[in-house]
């Protein structure tokens, strides 16, 4: 996993935003945010990823100007069209379809329910000078971690000054 207090590595990558194909260019959202929250998954419509996604999604982190989120999955870019619409996700998720953004931020599953190459469940907070300021991993993405990753780096935004609320993972919903 990627080191707290290291530059952050740099991405373009296909992704679904607002419903439509786009590149996402992480140094854009770096320059016009204060932090970025990066929120893996190896891959969509894992339940606890999901219900991860969902709570920042209620959070309302999305909506802020000072903040950026991106969902980042193993999946293709027309599964993260089906995933996005069928869970209102209003932030863009990227298709990190053969793991290149998670291998940069040494987050590559060794392998995962059969499948290599793929991301790790984890939240990554970079700041608006590129340096990762929080990262946090579960053994599986299976996991029902408490506290959930993205509900840890909630304290670490605050601390960057962003009023942030903080999600409520609910691992029972109906994904």
């Amino acid at each position: 996993m990627i080191d707290v207090g290291v530059t952050a590595p740099d991405f373009i990558a296909p992704a679904v935003s607002g419903g439509t194909g786009v590149e996402l260019e992480l140094f854009r959202l770096v320059e016009e945010h204060r932090a970025v929250v990066l929120s893996f998954a190896p891959a969509t419509f894992v339940p606890p990823c999901t219900a991860a996604f969902a709570a920042v999604r209620d959070a309302g982190w999305d909506a802020r100007e000072d903040l950026a989120v991106v969902a980042l999955t193993g999946d293709s870019l027309f599964a993260g069209f089906a995933y996005a619409d069928r869970f209102s996700l209003p932030f863009p998720v990227v298709a990190d379809f053969h793991g290149g953004v998670a291998e940069s931020y040494d987050l590559l599953a060794d392998s995962w329910e059969g499948h290599s190459e793929i991301p790790r469940r984890a939240t990554v907070v970079v700041d608006d000078d590129w340096t990762v300021r929080f990262a946090a991993t579960t053994h599986d993405a299976l996991d029902r971690a408490s506290p959930a990753p993205v509900e840890q780096a909630t304290a670490t935004l605050r601390e960057l000054g962003l009023d942030v609320d903080r999600p409520t993972v609910d691992y029972d919903g109906s994904w």
